[in-house]
């Protein structure tokens, strides 16, 4: 193989012309240089973990498309939340695993006391209240539809759906709820649920709105772990975002901030980061992502089968939605990465 021409002295000199002596290298040649010029770090007060609640005892049911995640009963939800505390982990999300035989066509059963997400909520509350709880607010894990919304025929039914999503959202604040979290994509929710909480008197639960969130194929293994997969009648193209739209993201979030919501979510996370970084950088509110049941079971998949280092890929995952401009992430690594960080 040819040799470039002229001496290394030369080269190096040529180098330094070019590079007006700039060597950028100098900064990544050892770990410690590394971290002391790191831009973006994921900390554990950046995770948000979601937890899959289901009825009943024994031992956490394994979601065979999610390597790793498993439904839990209230008892083994307290000990999730405890579990968080010890790690540092501000807040978990709740998400029923409802039975068939408590769906039916309009939910009824998001507007019950005793529901999983409450009754949840009230365990963690007595046990360990110092942990955040978010509490999804939509239809769709107690329609025998699928669907986030009220259905006559095949068109979603949106202010019937609203009323529906207040009612379900003062159900969830007096159980304990910390952040109310409407995923459903209906109009004018975020300022129905707000009034609804102040005159319920809840003037301080949260609202953190998923504003931007996409019709997606990225949602599969959520469907399958909280039930709704199989039972999910068409699509929801006709209320979640096209995937090809950015500015409308904008319009919808900016509503939702106008409505009253305290914080804003990008679901799913990693194929919208440009997303995120709009919305984190022209509207100046707490901005967070979702990294999807479908995201989490693809790095699973691929590690498990030798094709990537998990552990990198995790971290890195999550590193880029904090590049991108995210306050937080949502992820069902947090347990993960918030025990990786402490060995650290």
């Amino acid at each position: 193989m040819s040799q470039p021409s002229g001496s290394l002295s030369s080269i190096s000199e040529r180098i330094d012309t070019v590079t007006g002596g700039l060597r950028m290298r100098r900064l990544r040649q050892a770990d410690w240089s590394r971290r002391l010029v790191r831009e973006t770090a994921i900390g554990v007060d950046d995770l948000i973990w979601p937890i899959f609640v289901r009825n009943g005892d024994g031992e956490p049911q394994a979601v065979p498309s999610m390597p790793g995640v498993f439904r839990f009963s209230v008892e083994d939800c307290v000990d999730a939340a405890r579990k968080a505390r010890d790690l540092g982990i501000p807040v978990v999300a709740l998400f029923p695993y409802t039975d068939a035989a408590r769906r039916d066509e309009s939910g009824s059963e998001a507007l019950n006391h005793a529901n999983l997400v409450c009754t949840a909520s009230r365990a963690i509350k007595a046990a360990v209240p110092e942990v955040g709880i978010l509490c999804d607010v939509a239809l769709d894990p107690y329609t025998s539809h699928g669907h986030d919304g009220l259905l006559e025929g095949e068109r979603i039914l949106n202010d019937e759906t609203v009323d529906m999503l207040c009612r379900q959202a003062v159900v969830q604040a007096e159980a304990g709820c910390d952040i109310i979290g409407p995923s459903d994509m209906m109009d004018g929710r975020v300022a129905c649920i707000r009034a609804a909480l102040d005159a319920a008197g809840h003037r301080d639960t949260l609202i953190m709105s998923y504003a931007a969130k996409y019709a997606s194929a990225f949602y599969g293994p959520f469907r399958d772990a909280v039930g709704s997969g199989s039972m999910l009648k068409g699509d929801k193209r006709t209320y979640q975002m096209d995937c090809g739209n950015s500015d409308e993201a904008i319009r919808e979030a900016a509503q939702d901030i106008a409505e009253g919501a305290d914080m804003i979510m990008v679901k799913p996370g990693m194929p919208y980061l440009d997303i995120v970084a709009r919305l984190a950088g022209e509207l100046g509110v707490p901005t967070f992502a979702y990294q999807t049941s479908g995201e989490y079971a693809m790095i699973v998949a691929a590690a498990q089968n030798g094709w990537l280092d998990g552990d990198r890929a995790m971290m890195e995952s999550l590193a880029a939605f904090k590049r991108a401009g995210a306050a937080g992430v949502l992820s069902y690594f947090s347990p993960q990465v918030a025990e990786m960080l402490r060995r650290r």
